[in-house]
């Protein structure tokens, strides 16, 4: 028993004591993320988190959205995070919840707390109000309008709601103690007046609430037990437990915060990614080189390595970072027996092998991958002219380079022994052919085994070859010298996108479908892009090389 307790995170043994002691019996959780933009890889765990939480006790997991700030809100975000929840597999109960649904048990709370004399109508100024405020070192001066009376409260705060006076010339705030030492403990703001359009309510309010006041509500309203979030919000703590106690729930949920993700040279704040959004840096949200969720899925990442990765990267009070190469990683070892491996020519140039008979085609019979044979395999053909990668032939090779150049022997990847010949050049001094001469008795699978070859290298038949758009990444930040420059800008990487046209392909990937990925041999794994992808035009994506010096820490 020793054992499992110990084994287990800081917010499981925090649940199993408030289980122990009568404080909860069901656990229910939720993740409350705010429409106002796509979420990232740091979401990921966050859902993750309280989802698995919710399964592991046999409890209920929400989706329920922050929705109290409709000037940054839309419901673009809203369709998209729902995407993203429900393709990292996380399955919420009862539908997708709004806090926006929760409007007027929000505004019957704040009525209950000014006829409690803790909270009062404020007429100061934004700039005022923080003025009023203090600071870490000296505590804050009460407002003049702090005593006002429960009855000109009401009466202010009713007029808020009913449109007379103008957007922000009148805010509510709760009245706690503007010399605490946790500022956000200080007559903190709860209501403000506001007339924009809400994505789901409309124009029936032109008041909404601030979030330090609206999510304890909802949680406490749909019967969360436990509130998990992240550590900046644990100043805050002090001001949800407030909040539910003055408006008297029963049974109220209890915050406990833990360490966000954070990647290692990668952008994940909403803001930056926004402007790189605006600015047409990136081809949108879901642009491949970004580690927003639909971006991962985009590029080809799987649920599967992104719940892989969050356990690897554990959950913890302390902050820490998380390699990228550890992502990389666990979508390697996703699809390392799931993937098709097939041969793409991405760089092509023309082999011909001059003794093999002219309009022949034969079909080799190869596997699907070597590592897994429930994959089957699959006939692909070969015949004179092939098309092989341009860096697989050299005219003048150094020490230790083992394939195709004169007089040297390779093998064709399943299928014959090669000899180079020859090759041809254009007036710029590139080659465009090299000719060979093959050996019908080596065929792949004959067993000859008269002689070796060093080298083996793949191709594909030229006149089938599908010729396709490929995308190769590299990270959007340039990683030598860091994420920002010294104006807070971003330090992009020139780099980060190199589009191939007219690569050469085995001719049945032109049926791929978008988010079909495949390992292209020497190349990496690849995935068939969602959004500019055609019927018979597929353009892939590397997701990933296929090595990497990185080494799965000792835990």
């Amino acid at each position: 028993m020793e054992k499992e307790t110990t084994s287990k995170n800081f917010i499981e043994q925090e649940i199993d004591k408030d289980i122990r002691e009568g404080r909860t019996k069901v656990v229910v959780t939720r993740f409350p993320p705010e429409p106002n933009g796509y979420l990232h890889i740091g979401h990921a765990k966050a859902i993750l988190l309280n989802y698995n939480i919710a399964k592991e006790y046999g409890g209920h997991f929400y989706l329920r959205f922050d929705d109290t700030n409709p000037a940054k809100e839309k419901i673009e975000f809203v369709n998209s995070i729902v995407s993203d929840v429900e393709w990292l597999g996380a399955e919420y109960e009862d539908g997708v919840k709004y806090a926006s649904n929760y409007f007027d048990i929000m505004f019957e709370g704040a009525v209950k707390l000014i006829k409690k004399g803790l909270a009062y109508v404020d007429d100061l100024s934004a700039d005022e109000i923080r003025e009023y405020r203090g600071t870490l070192t000296e505590p804050g001066k009460n407002s003049p309008y702090r005593d006002r009376s429960v009855e000109e409260n009401l009466e202010l705060f009713y007029g808020m709601k009913d449109g007379k006076y103008e957007d922000g010339s009148r805010v509510l705030r709760a009245k706690i103690d503007m010399a605490s030492p946790n500022l956000n403990m200080r007559d903190p703001v709860i209501y403000r007046i506001a007339r924009l359009t809400h994505h789901n309510t409309g124009n029936k309010w032109c008041i909404y609430p601030m979030y330090d006041y609206a999510h304890p509500i909802e949680d406490a309203v749909e019967g969360v037990t436990h509130s998990l979030c992240t550590l900046e919000f644990e100043s805050h703590r002090p001001l949800y437990d407030w909040v539910v106690k003055e408006l008297e729930y029963e049974d109220p949920p209890r915050q406990i915060e833990f360490a966000k993700l954070y990647l290692t040279d990668v952008v994940t704040g909403k803001r930056y990614i926004k402007k790189l959004v605006e600015d047409g840096i990136v081809d949108g949200w879901e642009d491949p080189r970004l580690v927003t969720i639909a971006a991962l899925r985009r590029r080809g990442f799987t649920p599967g390595s992104i719940q892989k990765f969050i356990q690897l990267s554990g959950i913890s009070k302390a902050q820490s970072s998380s390699e990228y190469e550890l992502l990389e990683y666990c979508i390697r070892e996703d699809l390392k027996m799931k993937d098709k491996r097939v041969m793409a020519v991405l760089d092509p140039v023309k082999l011909i092998i001059d003794n093999y008979p002219e309009g022949q085609v034969e079909y080799l019979t190869v596997p699907n991958n070597m590592e897994n044979e429930e994959l089957g395999s699959r006939e692909i053909p070969f015949g004179r002219e092939l098309y092989i990668e341009r860096e697989d032939f050299m005219e003048d090779p150094p020490k230790k380079y083992f394939r195709l150049y004169p007089g040297n022997e390779v093998r064709l990847m399943n299928a014959y022994f090669v000899t180079c010949t020859d090759f041809v050049k254009d007036e710029n001094g590139k080659v465009t052919e090299i000719h060979c001469t093959y050996d019908p008795a080596t065929k792949s699978g004959s067993g000859f085994s008269e002689r070796k070859v060093k080298g083996t290298i793949h191709w594909v038949y030229a006149p089938e070859a599908f010729k396709a758009t490929v995308r190769l990444y590299e990270n959007l930040i340039d990683e030598e010298k860091g994420v920002y420059n010294e104006d807070g800008s971003l330090n992009l990487n020139p780099n980060s996108l190199t589009v191939l046209e007219n690569c050469c392909l085995e001719p049945s990937l032109k049926d791929a479908a978008p988010y079909d990925s495949f390992q292209f041999v020497r190349n990496g794994y690849f995935c068939v892009d969602s959004k500019d992808s055609t019927e018979g035009n597929p353009v892939f994506n590397r997701i990933v090389s296929l090595k990497s010096s990185f080494k799965l820490p000792d835990r």
